[in-house]
């Protein structure tokens, strides 16, 4: 119908035009053709300037039904205006028009009159509209100065009217042809007088009241009685407008009986229930049941002050609404408590409030047993919503496990049946809740057996984890890459082996248990320390003090054995290796039993929150409930529509789990020396530009003709070859001999960047995610007669130590490494430069690969440099890593597939040769 669809991302703006009916919806985004420039307000780099967008300019008679009835995915700013046309068209139907003039004395139709209930609504509507809705600046002002959302709201309306109501039957009513005209048209002196004489008439009329009121026989009525137009404050009651003198009936106003009769006739209308009474010759009263009470309380009373009609309450009639939160009888356990019981069972109930008073268990049998809407407490009268009423009886059995309260307590929410209610934790729980909050650990000494001094902030995070420990809570330490995460740990074994607390497990990817081994024999050396690897591996006369290193392979294939052991502590290294919650590694790492697990990664969250959930569940199971609820709930908002209380509230959760700490931070920036980081751009060759051309080309043509899992393996296959062609033609072409040099424009800055670093004395990493590409560097280089290491994911163990050790001694400057392989567990601070030769997409990754350098112990300054290919997909890439490497700062993963998910368009955009 628009001829454009509402995405996630169309944003939306009403342009207000006189007359009303010529507004336009302005849509935009990048799900948009636009093709007219208008000028908005929006944010920019934390403040908000004036930009030029393309948009697409509606009409609003085509705009008003498409935005009737919209999709559950789309923008904040759609879901808003389709709230405002909704109620607009409502307004009309409920014959709230005016005619009026607008500023160049056009004829045109307004909403109005609107009474208290209309005007909150439009506070309602305008509160609810996004930045990107009412990103419109006041034209003719120099300061940056936007239209007030309730004018918007307001402004939408009268053009909604304007639009639905004009017709050839509105000139009869409006005394001229103005109104009805589908063209603009200029009001003459008779139509203008015609307004002015209509808004001079003013209401002459008594206007009806209906009175609540509660008899003794707890039954309620509705009294009817009229107000006087000429003296608002004179008011008669039907019972004695009857036999009223005529000086009262004039002071009424004109035929006050007919006026009675015809309000009642109109109220009928909008409340069906005041319709039993127009039988009676002479009305008085109407008699209400509960079900008519509570109408009145809401919408009936609403409608019934759109026809006109008044209802008024006795001062003190209501003591209010009683208010629920979902609580638990039991709190988990106390500061004082040696465990918390993440699976253990709580028994569910409500805690009611009156006017902030909690009710009494009399109080609360009461209302559960309540066989009527209102019921008399504490000498009043209470509204009871009957959802509550079923919930109170439905929920009596029900249990929630100690994560669940957990979880609730921290957020103060709960989510009931698809439905979040308000949670209250017990004394016991909130103590503990607040304790986690203010995180306020136990303060720790260095423990015995330690021969290490540890920084100031290593001893807090020892103490942090002990005390999650203690209590029986999981925990995640997420420091950056070099911040000390391994020597932390092993000072938490020691003080929890003078607490005699069981042996401890550390799962770690291959490659890290030499590390392991080595770091406890340096300082702890008398702890005793097991391989659980290689051929005949057994955990035979295992110490209640020891500990035993193993790989993610060997938990996935020895899980029955090492759940044999009630193990004091298991710790999962580099963590993120079981951030896919359904590989068997993940499975099996779950059915490890333990009194406490402790999580170690740099990355917490690489890609996508499923992986932070993976973490957590396997540390505190249960806090984030469900795999799939989480997705639903937390996940797709958040990483979809950016949801910001999804992100807060998801926040508050697991903050209290997760001990993160950067390079940057003020207590550890000083322990660090500076790191600079460089953006090199890169032109192609002659031969780079041909194939990068002819693959594009290719590539783009079988895209279009394919869809699904088959597009998106063909989009992923385009941008790994233009990365190759972009690196070197050699790597894309496979090529494993060959002149390398006068081929890449990357190889001849690497080369002259190189140079640099080697002739001022310097060591150098080099990081690549491809092996090839890796090996071909090692060949040019061998060529020139350079000292270099490669390190990939073939070599073994001791070959790996022995290459690190090579470097570390200065024997070998220059060390390649491929990114899975190098990315993580190494100890490279004799490197004072880094250089990524491609970029990957995750900045995260990119980052643990830099700290191998940019670690404690470096004590001069790193240089991180990297290429990028100028006019190509990693120059335009280059700009979304950044935003990603933002979004991860606050827990948010967006993933890699948003470039699978590219239109035709879009990514024919997105690796176009040349720049703009």
């Amino acid at each position: 119908m628009l001829g454009v669809e509402f995405g996630a991302l169309t944003q939306a703006t009403y342009l207000p035009s006189d007359p009303p009916r010529e507004g336009v919806l302005a849509l935009w985004g990048d799900e948009v053709a636009g093709d007219t420039a208008i000028e908005l307000v929006l944010p920019n780099d934390k403040k908000f300037a004036r930009t030029k967008v393309d948009a697409r300019l509606v009409p609003l008679a085509r705009a008003i039904p498409r935005l009737l009835v919209v999709p559950d995915d789309v923008s904040p700013a759609i879901a808003a205006w389709s709230a405002v046309v909704n109620a607009g068209v409502n307004l009309v139907a409920r014959g709230r028009l005016r005619p009026a003039l607008t500023p160049g004395g056009v004829g045109s139709w307004r909403v109005g009159p609107l009474d208290a209930a209309d005007e909150e609504l439009v506070r309602g509507l305008a509160s609810a509209l996004p930045p990107e809705a009412h990103a419109l600046p006041l034209s003719g002002v120099k300061r940056i100065r936007l239209h007030s959302p309730e004018s918007l709201v307001r402004a939408l309306w009268d053009a909604a009217a304007d639009v639905l109501v004009r017709s050839p039957s509105a000139s009869v009513g409006a005394g001229g042809p103005a109104f009805a005209e589908p063209e603009p048209t200029l009001v003459g002196p008779a139509g203008a007088a015609w307004l002015t004489e209509l808004d001079a008439r003013g209401p002459h009329g008594a206007q009806l009241i209906l009175r609540v009121e509660a008899r003794e026989d707890e039954q309620f009525a509705g009294v009817l009685a009229v107000r006087s137009a000429l003296e608002p404050s004179l008011v008669v009651e039907a019972a004695t407008l009857w036999d009223a003198p005529d000086a009262v009936l004039h002071r009424l106003g004109d035929q006050v009986e007919t006026q009675l009769l015809l309000g009642l006739r109109r109220g009928a209308r909008a409340w069906p229930p005041l319709g039993r009474v127009l039988a009676e010759a002479a009305p008085t009263e109407l008699a209400l049941s509960d079900d008519d009470v509570v109408d009145l309380l809401g919408s009936g009373g609403r409608d019934l002050g759109s026809a006109g009609i008044e209802v008024l309450w006795p001062k003190d009639l209501f003591a209010g609404e009683v208010r629920a939160k979902a609580s638990a009888t039991q709190a988990p356990a106390s500061e004082a408590g040696p465990a918390f019981p993440l699976n253990g069972l709580l028994e569910f109930r409500w805690r009611l409030s009156l006017g902030g008073a909690e009710l009494t268990d009399e109080e609360v049998a009461t209302l559960a047993e309540a066989k009527r809407p209102l019921v008399r407490l504490r000498g009043q009268w209470v509204k009871l919503d009957p959802r509550l009423i079923a919930r109170m009886r439905a929920k009596r059995n029900r249990k929630l496990t100690g994560a669940e309260a957990l979880a609730a307590a921290l957020t103060g929410e709960l989510e009931l049946d698809g439905e979040t209610v308000e949670f209250a934790a017990q004394p016991a729980l909130a103590g503990l809740v607040e304790r986690l909050k203010e995180r306020s650990p136990e303060p720790v000494g260095p423990p015995d057996g330690l021969t290490a001094t540890l920084r100031p902030y290593q001893l807090a995070g020892v103490g942090w984890l002990a005390t999650m420990t203690g209590l029986g809570l999981g925990a995640c330490l997420a420091d950056d890459m070099g911040l000390g995460k391994t020597i932390q740990l092993i000072a938490l074994h020691l003080h929890r082996r003078a607490l005699k607390a069981g042996p401890t497990l550390v799962v770690c990817p291959t490659s890290l248990l030499g590390n392991w081994e080595r770091e406890f024999a340096k300082f702890a050396p008398d702890v005793r320390v097991r391989r659980f690897h290689g051929g005949g591996r057994h955990l035979d006369d295992l110490l209640p003090d020891e500990v035993v290193l193993a790989t993610y392979g060997v938990v996935r294939r020895d899980r029955a054995t090492l759940s044999e052991v009630d193990w004091g502590l298991v710790a999962a290294d580099e963590a993120q290796h079981v951030k896919n919650p359904l590989s068997a590694t993940a499975k099996g790492l779950r059915k490890v039993p333990a009194a406490a697990r402790v999580a170690l990664t740099g990355t917490p969250v690489e890609n996508r929150l499923t992986e932070l959930w993976s973490l957590m569940d396997w540390t505190t199971p249960g806090l984030l409930g469900p795999l799939d609820r989480f997705r639903r709930t937390v996940a797709r908002p958040i990483e979809r529509d950016r949801d910001q209380w999804a992100t807060e509230r998801l926040a508050t959760t697991v903050r209290p789990f997760l001990l993160r700490r950067k390079k940057t931070d003020p207590d550890i920036a000083p322990e660090l020396p500076r790191k600079t980081e460089t953006d090199r751009f890169v032109p192609l060759t002659a031969e780079q530009t041909t194939l990068y051309e002819a693959v594009v080309r290719e590539n783009l043509a079988e895209i279009r003709e394919s869809q699904g899992v088959q597009r998106r393996g063909q989009v992923l296959k385009l941008l790994t070859e233009l990365k190759q062609i972009c690196n070197h033609p050699a790597q894309f072409l496979k090529e494993s001999g060959g002149v390398l040099t006068g081929r890449s424009g990357k190889l001849a800055a690497f080369e002259e960047l190189l140079d640099v670093i080697l002739d001022e004395g310097d060591s150098v990493l080099v990081f690549s995610q491809y092996v090839q590409l890796c090996r071909l560097l090692e060949r040019r280089l061998a060529d020139r007669g350079l000292p270099v290491a490669l390190l990939s994911g073939e070599i073994g163990p001791k070959r790996r130590d022995g290459l690190v050790a090579s470097f570390q001694s200065g024997e070998v400057p220059v060390f390649l490494l491929s990114l899975k392989a190098g990315g993580v567990g190494l100890n490279l601070t004799r490197a004072t430069h880094v250089i990524h030769y491609d970029r990957w997409w995750n900045p995260a990754v990119e980052d643990q690969a830099t700290d191998r350098a940019y670690r404690i112990g470096q004590d001069r300054p790193v240089q991180v440099h990297r290429l990028i290919a100028e006019g190509t997909l990693e120059e335009r890439i280059a700009t979304v890593l950044e935003a990603k490497r933002g979004l991860a700062e606050a827990v948010v993963g967006a993933g890699e597939d948003w470039i699978t998910e590219l239109s035709d368009d879009q990514l024919a955009d997105l690796v176009r040769l040349g720049g703009g």
